[in-house]
């Protein structure tokens, strides 16, 4: 595997990655970008990342780094993904891709036009869990499915004003995308539904009425719907980011509180007991997937210290989004260095992203069927396609 060099746009978020590129053996140099000075300056420090510039366009404006990975808020996705890509430069991007249709659109001409890798940085399906009910499911042991549901419920109260009054839909591809990569399937149209009314404090500067909005998701095969539910206010909820996926012989439930708590398995025993079939319940603890990483990145897919050397005292890292950030960095890595399409490409991250955008609209409306516009069919997501691209370098 030929060497990159990387630099992370934003040190709040950004920090999260900033070990994994540097321990990555894909990756040569490190840079930082921030316009805060001080989170700049103190960031750089204590990962003694020697690169850093004040802004993106500061970095584009050098011919160095051939990539770039955003972790900046929601509404400088779509206009600094566009400049990267331009630029010439590979782009990796915090969810979601955009919030508009026609941000996804610029999103997808800037990468047909530029020959450089997009890839949506979707936490859940590398999620260690994710992982789990995908072996399940391609082994043929769940069945074919039946049952598809996720929920995100998180509390933004005190959060900076960019998050206030934002639409609960319009955020949605961690729980989407796990569905419909498990589905192999795209939504062909959406009905969404809000529900309570935001207190005016919260409303912030969206047209977003609702503290929650959920929607139904039709599928295009199987005739499987999907229905997900995302909440961001004013409900009495310890954070909860989970999917259930159930099928003919074998179902998987998310934990109710922590991820801890390991995955609920059912399974439908031969024969019926009186009256229907009996049923054996399982905990299950996901294993971590250690062998689709580099043996730089495995020890972060739980809690590990990074040693930034040159006399800096070691950083600890957080197993954060179920382990999925260094197979997040090692996807980006490997798709760039390998000259292909990451697995979270454009048509694929439109496809995860514009259905909760449509569920919003269709919410506003008050459930009105929503067509989802259909950018192609996404590679068919299958552990197999990671294990092959996983292990080079």
């Amino acid at each position: 595997m030929s060497t990159i060099d990387v630099a992370v746009v934003g040190s709040r978020f950004g920090s999260a990655f900033l070990p994994l590129y540097l321990s990555h053996p894909g990756v040569d140099r490190v840079a930082l970008v921030d316009v805060d000075a001080e989170a700049l300056r103190e960031t750089a420090q204590a990962y003694r990342v020697h690169d850093t510039f004040g802004s993106l366009d500061e970095l584009l404006a050098t011919d160095r780094y051939d990539a770039v990975h955003i972790a900046s808020p929601v509404r400088f996705h779509v206009e600094q993904s566009v400049a990267v890509l331009r630029s010439g430069r590979h782009c990796a991007s915090a969810v979601p891709m955009a919030t508009t249709l026609e941000g996804i659109e610029r999103v997808l001409d800037a990468e047909r036009g530029s020959g450089s890798a997009y890839m949506m940085m979707e936490t859940m399906v590398f999620h260690r869990a994710f992982l789990y009910i995908q072996d399940l499911i391609e082994s043929g042991r769940m069945g074919p499915l039946t049952l598809l549901r996720g929920d995100h419920i998180q509390n933004l109260d005190g959060f900076p004003r960019y998050w206030q009054g934002y639409p609960p839909l319009e955020y949605a591809t961690h729980i989407v995308s796990p569905l419909l990569a498990l589905a192999d399937a795209r939504v062909r149209r959406v009905v969404g539904r809000g529900s309570g009314l935001l207190t005016s404090e919260r409303r912030g500067d969206f047209d977003n009425p609702f503290p929650v909005e959920t929607a139904l998701m039709d599928l295009d095969r199987d005739r499987l719907t999907a229905e997900v539910t995302v909440s961001f206010f004013q409900t009495a909820r310890s954070y909860y980011e989970g999917f259930s996926v159930f099928g003919h012989d074998m179902g998987v439930a998310w934990p109710l509180v922590g991820e801890d708590d390991g995955l609920t398995v059912f399974t439908l025993e031969q024969g019926a007991d009186g009256r229907g079939r009996p049923v054996r319940v399982d905990q299950v603890d996901p294993p971590e997937r250690t062998d689709l990483l580099p043996a730089e990145l495995a020890p972060f897919t739980g809690a590990a210290e990074f040693d930034p050397g040159d006399g800096g005292a070691k950083v600890p890292v957080l197993p954060h989004h179920g382990g999925s950030h260094p197979h997040l960095v090692h996807e980006f890595v490997s798709a760039i260095s390998q000259g292909r399409r990451s697995r979270i490409d454009g048509v694929t991250a439109a496809t995860w992203t514009a259905p909760g955008i449509c569920g919003h609209a269709s919410a506003l409306a008050e459930g009105d069927w929503t067509t989802v516009p259909d950018y192609g069919r996404p590679s068919r997501w299958v552990t197999t396609r990671s294990s092959e691209s996983s292990h080079e370098g």
